[in-house]
């Protein structure tokens, strides 16, 4: 099978970056110990069984058996435990899970235990998250390299084989069916169950240009792209032999705004507030030329169709209008300081939003100054605390839809310039407590007074959810809808 992505798989190391395309590589290649299903229910894949004592301070895990390594050694709970440590030191959700640890030891080749200091609310949806990185699981020898430095071997367990004999950087690079592989006998179920893989090979290609791509999906030289481009699904679904993959939920993308609360003029919050009432989520996404059946409007900061959607403090977004956002603005402390607003001209969606909301503030009065960038740039900007006011981007729902995974709020103040320089310790306290809330239902409520002080105190300020829709041949079967691409289950004539 062949298949265009995203973008060129670069880093091969799992743990190293946040960065989609290594996630996607990484679940063809490791294997997680849970995962969740099309419901976001987290169910068990390398582990067999579970327990938790009483106090629900220790867990105990059992892997299955037969588990093993690409080079034929068997996966061992001390390659986990290392493992998990190493990804620990990578990732703020791992890290906090470390932090109320009091120890993890494997207690024999299938079994380990975590024993916890106080109870945790969030064990199983931390080992089976699928935030970036992901807690894949390698071998103890690769996992006691430093986090700080990128592994070059690739060894994981997973239902692909890297090769990197034939892995030709800038062309392609292939993964083989791993015949030794024991995939679990539920079906397949989003990332859990079964993961039957159906063809000798996944060939993933380099074509850049999203035309070109179109191009050689419609004549057969590849079978999948993960994105068609917006301006040519029309013409794809013309084509009898193609169709798109239309997302929902959690796999569609959701687009904020992200404001800098160090500078001037959005150090004033009822000044943040004035974007509440003038982005207009529905003419935003109607500017990226997108079908409305691949969009929604959605006031729930932590997405509408995930388990935390709520509608709690969201009446500001209601009705926005130029006129009302003018009044607003008038009665704040606004001096005409200027705006600067970046637009990223090398992703449409940051460029077009960036670009519209510029308009808006300009209309309600605000001074503006639109600076545009490629999207390095703009990320070298954010991280000084003058020499920007607002920008556009999206992520993945699937990661925006936790309180402790979502990045356009910081949970800790440690890392301030990623989220606008912004550090709330109601905030913080309200998360500590979302993590050892062992009950769903009070944990959404616990969502709910997060999302009361992002949009109380005008933080960030979302503009819709929308699908970036996967382009395939029909003759294709088995396909999973995902937003992270899945070969596993996939048949090809």
């Amino acid at each position: 099978m062949r298949a265009v992505l995203e973008a060129e798989i670069v880093t091969l190391d799992p743990y190293f970056t946040t960065a989609y395309i290594t996630r996607t590589f990484g679940f063809m290649v490791y294997d997680t110990l849970f995962a969740p299903d099309a419901k976001g229910q987290f169910k068990p894949q390398m582990v067999d069984t579970w327990s938790v004592s009483d106090d629900r301070l220790t867990w105990r895990f059992t892997l299955r058996d037969g588990l093993r390594f690409h080079d034929g050694t068997p996966v061992r709970a001390a390659d986990c435990v290392a493992s998990l440590k190493r990804w620990a030191a990578r990732s703020a959700l791992g890290g906090r899970l470390m932090d109320v640890a009091a120890a993890l030891d494997a207690v024999d080749d299938r079994t380990f235990v975590l024993t916890l200091r106080e109870p945790y609310g969030l064990v199983l949806d931390t080992l089976g998250t699928t935030s970036s990185p992901t807690p894949f699981i390698m071998p103890a020898r690769l996992a006691a390299t430093p986090p700080t430095t990128q592994l070059t071997e690739v060894m994981g367990s997973g239902p692909f084989v890297y090769d990197r004999t034939v892995h030709i950087t800038g062309d392609h690079m292939l993964l083989r069916k791993n015949p030794n592989y024991r995939p679990r006998s539920e079906p397949a179920d989003f990332l859990a169950g079964g993961k039957v893989v159906k063809v000798d090979a996944l060939d993933i290609r380099v074509i850049p240009d999203g035309a070109t791509a179109v191009g050689a999906l419609g004549a057969g030289e590849i079978d999948l792209m993960q994105y068609a481009p917006f301006d040519l699904i029309e013409q794809i679904e013309r084509n009898k032999n193609l169709a798109v993959m239309n997302f929902t939920g959690p796999h569609r993308f959701t687009g904020h705004y992200r404001i800098n609360t160090a500078a001037k003029p959005f150090d004033d919050p009822a000044i943040r507030r004035v974007l509440l009432r003038l982005v207009d989520q529905r003419e935003v996404l109607d500017g990226f030329g997108l079908d409305p059946r691949f969009s929604q409007t959605c006031d729930a900061f932590f997405i509408c169709g995930s388990p935390y959607e709520t509608h709690v403090g969201a009446e500001l977004l209601h009705d926005p209008s130029v006129a009302a956002a003018r009044a607003a603005l008038k009665a704040t402390a606004y001096k005409g300081e200027p705006v600067i607003v970046m637009a990223a001209n090398d992703l449409e969606a940051a460029r077009v939003s960036s670009t519209i909301l510029a308009d808006r503030l300009k209309q309600a009065g605000f001074t503006i100054d639109l600076q545009v960038m490629d999207w390095a740039a703009l990320l070298a900007r954010r991280t000084k605390k003058t020499g920007w006011g607002v920008f556009g981007i999206h992520a993945l729902g699937l990661d925006l839809s936790s309180p402790l995974t979502n990045s356009a709020i910081n949970f800790t103040c440690k890392d301030a310039a990623s989220s606008g320089f912004m550090c709330d310790t109601r905030m913080v306290r309200l998360f500590d407590r979302f993590a050892r809330e062992p009950d769903p239902d009070k944990r959404r409520d616990i969502a709910g007074e997060i999302q009361s002080i992002v949009y109380g105190e005008g933080l960030v300020v979302p503009f819709g959810q929308f699908a970036q829709p996967a382009a395939y041949r029909t003759s294709l079967t088995g396909l999973i809808p995902s937003a992270i691409p899945l070969f596993w289950n996939v048949e090809k004539p």
